[in-house]
């Protein structure tokens, strides 16, 4: 005898996962391409993709690298950025670029963010900088470009670097212009959840020709390098990237409209679904954005939820075969950095969208009906925990 509920009979047999790159014949293709030639490291395809994203972002120079914190950490020796020195930077975002200042040696100051965009908010930036402050890292948080106009001209008055970390934004506009665009450098990278996936990797852009030159010296070790005068005038790091990564990046860069095209049609959906739940915030997009495509989808909890609720609602998303994930534990809440004296209290609106963000699954593959039963699933939890009666 069939005994299961129907709620149960209604649970998919696989996890939806959070994401899932969207893989076709032509990134296997160059993946087998690339394994039939006979270089699969510091060859011919890091170098065409490196040309390819610098073009398709609006930049000179591009340099790829083995993952996002090892270009973060290469521009910022480049830039003369370590020990003693301190660079703004805030509490939320997808944090493995942010590492990469305590990697270098130098002082992460926390700012908090606008409530809004989930970006650092400049004037809270402004009231952050003293004597000792070299750079500002801002991010793109989850697709929403940073205010790079406030920004630049802050980075300009004190005389900063001013580094952009768009790994969670591939294919926003801020202004008609990609970002990417925006930082003395900027960074990528492609590991999952990005919308451009390639496993690892990374890239960072820039105009300026003397870093971009810095960062092939100080990324590896060249072969063209043999019989420079500039070899053992520095000590590389083994941050290259791969021949593999590079095929896929670049098939991928080819697809990219493509690829962004069908992630905004789930977005659509997504949308469509959720405005029958109320004590949600609904997506922003502040004065001056063009296009917004998002990393994940996340969506904030109202007040009626505590991060304890919010917790519980990932539980029971899971126990329907929903992948869910906070977004994200703030960097002044794990050990490392309270180790340096930050704590909980001192980051309010950090704190407020910390507690009640989560991140639904948000990818190409992804159907009308299993982002209907996703949405589905999240109402009914939320009135497991006791929020309040979902509204259909």
């Amino acid at each position: 005898m069939d005994t299961a509920t129907d709620a149960q009979k209604d649970i998919p047999e696989d996890l939806i996962c959070l994401s899932d790159p969207d893989i076709t014949t032509e990134e296997l293709e160059a993946v087998v391409m690339t394994l039939r030639s006979s270089q699969l490291s510091a060859g011919p395809l890091v170098a065409e993709f490196e040309k390819a994203m610098a073009r398709w972002v609006g930049r000179a120079h591009g340099a790829a690298v083995a993952s996002g914190t090892l270009g973060a950490c290469l521009a910022f020796k480049v830039m003369g950025i370590g020990p003693g020195d301190e660079v703004l930077t805030t509490a939320y975002a997808w944090h493995q670029i942010a590492h990469a200042i305590t990697l270098v040696g130098a002082t992460p100051i926390l700012v908090d963010i606008d409530y809004w965009s989930g970006c650092i908010d400049p004037v809270k930036a402004a009231e952050k900088i003293g004597p000792r402050t070299k750079a500002i890292l801002a991010t793109n948080v989850n697709g929403h470009p940073a205010d790079w106009q406030a920004l630049r001209a802050l980075a300009d008055k004190h005389d900063l670097k001013l580094v952009e970390d768009s790994t969670e934004a591939v294919g926003s506009r801020y202004k008609g212009k990609l970002v990417g665009g925006f930082g003395d450098v900027a960074i990528f990278d492609f590991s999952q959840p990005s919308a451009l996936c390639c496993g690892q990797g990374g890239m960072v852009v820039t105009d300026d020709p003397m870093l971009a030159s810095e960062l092939g010296y100080l990324r590896e070790r060249r072969l063209s390098d043999r019989n420079s005068v500039s070899v053992g005038s520095r000590v590389p790091w083994q941050a290259s990237m791969s021949d593999l990564d590079a095929a896929i990046g670049l098939a991928q860069l080819k697809r990219i409209d493509e690829i962004l095209l069908k992630r905004k049609q789930v977005e659509a959906w997504y949308h469509t679904q959720m405005q029958s739940f109320e004590g949600i915030k609904p997506p922003y997009l502040a004065e001056d954005i063009d296009e917004v495509h998002w990393m994940l989808y996340k969506i904030h909890l109202g007040k009626r939820f505590t991060g304890s609720a919010r917790n519980q609602i990932i539980e029971d998303m899971d126990a329907n075969a929903v992948e869910s994930a906070i977004y994200c534990i703030p960097l002044h809440q794990q050990f490392h950095y309270q180790q340096q004296g930050w704590h909980r209290g001192l980051l309010p609106n950090t704190e407020r969208i910390g507690d009640r963000s989560l991140t639904l699954p948000f990818h190409t593959h992804l159907e009308e009906d299993e982002v209907r039963y996703i949405v589905k699933t999240l109402k009914e939890a939320s009135v497991n925990v006791g929020a309040g009666a979902a509204i259909y």
